[in-house]
């Protein structure tokens, strides 16, 4: 069993920047790929980046250059920094892990990008 906790989404003009953390508490935070996802209102939910180890990478094509996926074995916590935010990025965001046919989620953070 894995608990997720997200934190740091709020209200930011655009272009401005904020950075996501999620902390995982439970299991072994190294075995598991982490990502994040965000559903819009109206929207499915939709995979924003996704970090499989400390140097695999993926990201959403309408993210890519703009965010940045990370994570931190010492401190059992995912980042995601959020930079040149658009008023598309507006959603809620989801940390996720998942570790074979184990998957866990997070109760989701508000990101708003509004002037």
């Amino acid at each position: 069993q894995v608990q997720l906790e997200e934190s740091g989404g709020g209200l930011v003009q655009p272009g401005g920047s904020l950075r996501l953390s999620c902390a995982a508490s439970g299991s072994i935070f190294s075995r598991y790929a982490y990502a994040w996802y965000r559903q819009a209102p109206g929207k499915q939910r939709e995979l924003v980046a996704r970090i499989i180890s400390g140097v695999i990478t993926n990201y959403a094509d309408s993210v890519k250059g703009r965010f940045t996926i990370s994570r931190d074995n010492t401190k059992n916590t995912v980042y995601l920094q959020m930079n040149s935010l658009k008023p598309e990025d507006t959603a809620v965001y989801y940390c996720n892990a998942k570790w074979g046919p184990l998957e866990y989620w997070g109760q989701g953070t508000q990101v708003t990008v509004s002037s």
